[in-house]
């Protein structure tokens, strides 16, 4: 039996800052190696979001989600990680001064190990409406892969979130018409893209909830929604509705990895560092006062965790030995 390799660092996640985390890696020459459950690069913007744009990342105006996961994966790559994909972190366990991660395929041996599994498996709050599922998947979607498969229609977006505010101004341009509606006047959305979405020719009712689903073989004609203050009934002709009510997140198996956790959230110091030594974690999974989430706060976060792995390492290295700028390529 061959002796596994034992990596300076594992990453566990390959979303943004994962990916970030494995090219700061490569900067500081571990060997590194990225394990996730997905079966491609990405995290979430690669599966849920590819078509949707992202406005936090630094230097872009904005970005398409599945652009800018190709940005990062070229970065991630640049010094040639180890990638297991399709494959979920089960088991953590110390063996001597390492630590082991035991997946659904294999073992890994790692020396130190960062946790960047976003806020983990995201499941859509789907609406609890008489015979949905009969056009879930053709004309009432939870999230959008395609967008051009909304191109002339007729859309009712329902929401009052980020998702929903971004998906009616991504969608404005290709679609026919499109209505939002929201239960309350308060949004939880990003107060510039409000403003944008009360500025621009999408149909805006607040206060107004579905009701029912009105077509036939899957695909939605109309909908009938109401007025939680006044109770007032209004039907609308649509031809698909994105339903952006928010989602159930579930970190798995990490709960039970013995970390300091607050929910479903991983407490973590100014380095990065969990309770469980030679283990990190960043991005969305963690929690410290302060805390916020963004993309760009997450892969600052894994330049942290990363610096903090390889001093635990390495004692002597220094946690930031100088600007990319400075270092040749």
């Amino acid at each position: 039996m061959t002796e596994r390799e034992v990596y300076d660092i594992t990453i566990i996640g390959g979303g943004p800052v994962g990916l970030f985390a494995a090219f700061c890696a490569g900067m500081r020459s571990m060997s590194t190696k990225i394990i996730d459950s997905l079966p491609e690069l990405g995290g979430q913007l690669s599966t849920l979001y590819p078509e949707k744009y992202v406005y936090d990342m630094p230097g872009f105006p904005r970005i398409l989600a599945r652009e800018l996961v190709q940005r990062m994966v070229e970065q991630a790559l640049r010094f040639h990680p180890t990638v297991c994909l399709d494959e979920e972190a089960l088991e953590l366990k110390q063996v001597g001064e390492n630590w082991r991660i035991i997946t659904d395929k294999a073992e890994h041996d790692t020396r130190t190990v960062l946790i960047a599994v976003g806020a983990g498996a995201f499941h859509p709050r789907k609406l609890q409406l008489p015979g949905v599922e009969e056009y879930e998947g053709r004309s009432v979607f939870y999230f959008v892969r395609e967008k051009e498969a909304f191109a002339g229609k007729r859309v009712l977006i329902v929401g009052g979130g980020d998702s929903a505010v971004d998906w009616a101004l991504t969608l404005l341009p290709i679609a026919r018409h499109i209505t939002l509606i929201h239960r309350r006047d308060v949004f939880r959305a990003h107060e510039g893209n409000v403003q944008m979405l009360f500025r621009s020719p999408v149909e805006v009712k607040l206060f107004w909830e579905l009701k029912a689903l009105h077509g036939e073989n899957g695909n939605l004609r109309a909908v009938t929604i109401f007025n939680n203050r006044t109770m007032e009934e209004q039907r609308l002709e649509v031809d698909a509705a994105v339903i952006s009510i928010g989602f159930n997140a579930d970190v798995g198996a990490v709960r039970n990895w013995g970390l300091d956790m607050e929910d479903h959230l991983i407490r973590v110091d100014h380095f990065m560092r969990t309770n469980l030594p030679g283990v990190f974690a960043a991005g969305d999974v963690v929690t410290y006062p302060g805390k916020l989430r963004l993309i760009a706060t997450g892969v600052g976060e894994a330049a942290i965790a990363v610096n903090s792995a390889k001093r635990w390492i390495d004692p002597t290295a220094q946690f930031f030995p100088g600007h990319s700028s400075d270092m040749k390529l």
